[in-house]
């Protein structure tokens, strides 16, 4: 059974940065594209950043510039590195992972909150 999971989540003050991490556990066949978004409560999930296996990155409008998505191939893992954190970042942030026969795996979600 495949199993991704989130940490790096909490509490930063604007301004601030945080680490998330995903990592893929389970059989998991051929990782193309991994990715990070994120789901206010009572909005639909959007797209925050993805790469591709090759290494191709693409980010939403509102976090170019201060957040910076990448992979480890060897360990399954994809991270998302945020700086300049904002109130209006804090929500929960979901990994994503696309495979091989069109297979697509979702992290539980880790809860981010921009706060002073």
């Amino acid at each position: 059974q495949v199993q991704l999971v989130e940490s790096g989540g909490g509490l930063v003050q604007p301004g601030g940065s945080l680490r998330l991490s995903c990592a893929a556990s389970g059989r998991i066949f051929s990782i193309s594209a991994m990715g990070w978004y994120r789901q206010a409560p009572g909005k639909k999930r959007e797209l925050v950043a993805t790469i591709t296996s090759g290494g191709s990155t693409n980010y939403a409008d509102s976090v170019k510039g201060r957040f910076t998505i990448s992979r480890d191939n060897a360990k399954n893992t994809v991270y998302l590195q945020m700086n300049s954190l904002k109130p209006e970042d804090t929500t929960v942030y979901y990994c994503r992972i696309d495979a091989a026969y069109d297979m697509t795996y979702w992290g539980k979600g880790t809860l981010v909150t921009v706060s002073s």
